[in-house]
């Protein structure tokens, strides 16, 4: 007897988030539809959190370099005590002593103290200015990252949701061949008790209805595990409920999608990352080649210093006040050919960069076909299960009302509900994979 299958699978990505803590909260309910799964999951994931906080992090960055542009002040004060004032030694004949003769002067003063407040002022710097320029792209940059880190959950979230839509399908037909299979063993007890039956054919029906409330029992557990998968997905604390709203039907599954003409390389949120890394990689270039440019400050500085012997820099004695501005050019003339290095390696990043991009071209179109393809034969395998699905129900029906008017045999009923269960079973998987194709379908054409 083939088994009823359970198309119940944590996709890998799931994994990737299993090291997500949940935050301790009170228990609460929640009833989403596929959307308001998607929304949770954007705000409480924290692989989005850190995406997020990546943004932060860049804006901060760009602040920094934007400071450079702006005057450097800053005030200084210095107090300096001479314990031992250096002595020099003076000839005596100088004041009219005898000659070959020292007298001894102190040098210095033992209390000085400086006070005073300094300006510099960048005017150009290429690596600075070419800085400047990259800061929107930088934090652009950082935002695509964020919106492909969404992307990927978001498609995660779809596939789960609906996967376990999908199992309530199965979870109900099972409950109806339960049921079937229940009324099936009362008929067949009460013709054996007339002597129309053999004890074996209520032992055939009997290891059915086993199986299948055996198979039922491991569906819902795979169930129960799914929506663990699916909370720690969105960043939800596992001793929440979770209630989903959406329902899944073969007319749903089978709405049109939007052809693979309306598709743009631009519709997806790779690509646009691609874009802005390429970006980057010019302005890397362009830093590197300024690089070789003078570098032009404006330095100017204000002080005032005094010196005692005794300490009253605070009385009315006087502060001699010393200023300069100056003008600082740097040109570079030789390093090495440590630019020239920077710039060669720059470019040859770049053309990395756009050669990742060619290939990501030949991904995305790879990715379209076959999403396309996959749709295409998931719901044409799907039409065919749902027809043979209806058949084998009528071929049940059929056999069943034979068993109860006496001219069919247990064999033909068992045969028939066997092959129903395995019809369903075939209709529920075709179901599931029409819906996971139709999602991968909107990802690869940037749609979702």
């Amino acid at each position: 007897m083939g088994s009823f299958r359970l198309k119940l699978k944590l996709w890998p990505v799931v994994l990737f988030f299993s090291g997500a803590a949940m935050a301790q909260a009170p228990a609460a309910i929640h009833q989403f539809s596929v959307q308001q799964a998607v929304e949770y999951a954007m705000k409480n994931s924290v692989q989005v959190k850190n995406a997020l906080l990546e943004v932060q992090i860049q804006d901060q960055t760009n602040r920094d370099v934007t400071a450079a542009a702006y005057p450097q002040i800053a005030g200084s004060f210095n107090m300096v005590y001479t314990a031992k004032v250096p002595v020099t030694l003076v000839p005596s004949e100088f004041f009219g002593g005898t000659p070959g003769t020292f007298e001894k002067f102190p040098f210095g003063i033992r209390w000085n103290a400086t006070g005073g407040i300094t300006l510099n002022q960048l005017l150009f710097d290429g690596q600075v200015f070419v800085g400047l320029q990259a800061r929107k792209t930088v934090l652009d940059f950082s935002k695509k990252n964020v919106e492909v880190t969404e992307e990927l959950i978001k498609a995660n979230v779809h596939k789960i949701y609906f996967q376990l839509l999908a199992s309530k399908t199965q979870i109900e037909l099972l409950n109806a061949n339960i049921d079937r299979l229940e009324k099936l063993l009362r008929d067949t007890r009460e013709i054996y008790k007339n002597g129309f039956a053999e004890k074996l054919d209520i032992d055939k029906v009997s290891v059915q209805l086993t199986n299948l409330q055996t198979e039922k029992e491991k569906a819902n557990n795979q169930i129960s595990n799914g929506y663990l998968g699916l909370k720690l997905l969105m960043g939800m604390p596992v001793k929440d409920s979770l209630q989903l709203t959406d329902t899944i039907t073969y007319e749903k599954v089978r709405e049109s999608l939007p052809p693979v003409s309306d598709f743009k390389y631009s519709d997806r949120k790779e690509y646009q990352y691609s874009e802005l890394g390429i970006q980057l990689g010019q302005y890397n270039i362009r830093r590197y080649k300024l690089s070789r440019y003078p570098q032009l400050s404006l330095n100017a500085y204000y002080n005032e210093n005094a010196q005692r012997n005794k300490f009253n820099f605070f009385s009315n004695s006087d502060w001699f006040p010393v200023s300069a501005i100056s003008l600082h050019i740097n040109v570079p003339i030789f390093n090495g050919f440590s630019t020239r290095a920077k710039i060669q390696k720059a470019t040859l990043e770049l053309q990395q960069s756009i050669n990742q991009q060619e290939a990501l071209k030949i991904s995305i179109d790879n990715d379209v076909e076959v999403a396309k393809n996959n749709f295409t034969s998931a719901v044409a395998t799907l039409d065919y299960q749902k027809k043979n699905m209806d058949l084998a129900e009528q071929v049940y029906d059929q056999t069943r009302k034979k068993y109860d008017a006496g001219v069919g045999s247990n064999t033909e009923i068992t045969a028939a509900q066997t092959d129903l269960k395995t019809a369903q079973s075939n209709y529920t998987g075709a179901l599931y994979d029409a819906i996971i194709a139709k999602v991968d379908y909107l990802k690869a054409l940037g749609k979702l």
